[in-house]
This record gives structure tokens, sequence and C-alpha cells, in this order.
């Protein structure tokens, strides 16, 4: 049905923003539609069809013990609980930790190299051992046990129950549950803080599914938020690491400027700053309708601090 749904669909045409709008509402068509074709769970939890794959631990790993049945489930949500199961067993090599993450079903995984590798780089350039930090929005928890490996002691939070279970499940594989407080919050915990680091979702644009949520951020809320909140979270001398991707600026969906604008309004300012192009699969893929921007597109970390830059005499 997906393969069917793609022949179908024409191109996207005209300019870079249009072509995304175009993409985003083929995605929404295609949610909607597969969404619909479900599949029978029963007690055990089985899936009564022939051939039909063990599911037990993957239901359970997404849905909770017990698994409510007999019932329905999406196929689309069915297939991505088994797929999530295997990465949870399999684990994520990040090189930039030394060490395997391990996702759970719903929770966003580390599969931006550029943006793990830009916190690394800065922690070797301005290294945070003995300094209070707390990571925004922590998923699997891999920036804040980067912090907390090179010696800060970080309070991460997140608005998922299951991104903190998961993060705490992962700092206790790595030995650095001792250096990790984890705290449910839609942004900022305690403080004042030496350290805040944030790898906010680049697309200020509406999220199909609650996932996408990592990487779509409607309206521009959860950015405007956090640069709102950060002067007051910040320990006098203290900066901020933000990780962003120009991505939003190539298609069309951010000013130039705009966000240095916005910077500037909530009081904080730029002084440092270092970029990485893109690494991920999708910089590489022809076929993409966004090609030529995801391939020039730069992921950036901005080392912000509280007040406004000086002007030229």
């Amino acid at each position: 049905m997906g393969r069917r749904l793609a022949d179908r669909a024409a191109p996207p045409r005209g300019d870079l923003l249009a072509r995304f709008r175009a993409e985003r509402a083929a995605r929404r068509e295609e949610q909607e539609l597969l969404s619909r074709l479900a599949v029978p769970v029963e007690p055990g939890p089985t899936i009564p069809l022939a051939r039909a794959p063990e599911v037990g631990a993957a239901l359970a790993g997404a849905l909770g013990e017990p698994v409510p049945t007999p019932g329905l489930l999406p196929l689309r949500d069915l297939l991505g609980m088994i797929g999530a199961h295997q990465w949870r067993l399999r684990g994520i090599e990040v090189p930039a930790l030394g060490a395997r993450i391990h996702p759970w079903y719903g929770v966003f995984a580390p599969i931006r190299p550029d943006q793990v590798a830009l916190v690394a780089e800065a922690i070797r350039r301005w290294p945070p051992a003995g300094r209070r930090a707390l990571d925004v929005g922590t998923g699997t928890g891999v920036l804040a046990l980067l912090l907390a490996r090179a010696g800060a002691r970080v309070v991460a939070t997140d608005l998922s129950p299951r991104a903190l279970a998961c993060a705490r499940e992962n700092a206790a594989r790595l030995g650095l549950a001792d250096r990790l407080e984890l705290v449910q919050a839609d942004l900022f915990a305690g403080g004042p803080h030496d350290l805040v680091v944030a790898n906010p979702p680049w697309l200020p644009a509406p999220a199909v599914t609650p996932l996408e949520r990592a990487v779509y951020d409607p309206g521009g809320a959860f950015l405007s938020g956090l640069l709102a909140g950060l002067p007051a979270r910040l320990a006098p001398g203290g900066e901020a690491w933000l990780v962003l991707s120009d991505l939003a600026e190539r298609i069309g969906l951010r000013r130039p400027g705009e966000l240095d604008g916005a910077i500037a309004a909530a009081g904080l300012r730029e002084v440092d700053r270092i970029d990485r192009p893109a690494a991920h699969p999708r910089s590489r893929d022809r076929t993409d309708p966004l090609h030529e921007a995801r391939a020039a597109e730069i992921t950036s970390l901005r080392r912000l601090a509280a007040g406004t830059p000086r002007r030229a005499p």
C-alpha cells in the first residue's frame, strides 16, 4: 500500500518551500490511510495470522505489561513496535560516546551523528567538569551522558516518562546513573546552571506523528520558550549550547537572520560557534525532493551567554 501511494503521488514541484509542503501533505495522507489497516491481537499476546512473528516482548516494551488484549493495532504501529524492540535490544553505536545507546519505542534515537559530534567537540573545547549542567529534552539521554562522562553534574529533563525511563536505563548501563538526575519537565528544572545544553526540534512545522516532535516544532513554540527562559536559568558567567540545523532557513520555513534576532531579543549573545556539514543519509539521497537543501545543510552549536552583543564603535 505504501508503494502504491508513492507511485501515484505526483513529483513535488515548485520552490523548496512548496516541495516541502507537498511532501508533508503526502506524509499526512499516507499516515492516515495506512493507520486504517489494523491487525488483531489476542491474549498471549499473539497475532493470529499465518507467518506472524512473535510479538510479546515488543508489545510489552511499547504498551507496558500486561498488554491489553484482545484488540486491534494499526499495522504500521505494530511494525514500529517490532522495529523499536530490535533497536532496544541491539542498541545504536554512538562513536562520540564510545558506547551503544538503546532507544525505547517512542523515543527519538540518536541517528544524527553531526548533532552528537558537535556536543562532543564543545566538551573538548570547553570542558564542563565540575559544572552544573542541564540537558533540555534529553530523549535517550545521549547528550546528558556525554556531559556526565566529562565530569559535569547533570540534570536532564523531558516531558515524556518513557524518555526518562529510557535515559535512566542507558545511564545505568554505562555506570553513570549517580551523575545524572532525571526530571519530568517541559523545558527547565532547577538552577541556576553553569551550562544548559539543548538540541531542539529544528523545523518549525506540524508533526504528523508523536515521534516527529523531535524534528518538527509546530509554530516554533519549543524554540521560542527555550530562548525566552534561558537567561533566567543561567548562573552568573553561565552559558548555553544550542544545537540547531539551518535546514529551516534553506527551505524557507525561517527567514535568514530570524534566529539571530530571536536570540538577541531573549537577552542572549553568541560568543562562539562550531559548524558541521550534514552527515545523515538523506543528505546524500538525490531522489529526495529537498536534496539540494539537505546536501547543503549545516548543523551548528551556538555557544550563548546572557547579555546583548556589544556594538562596534
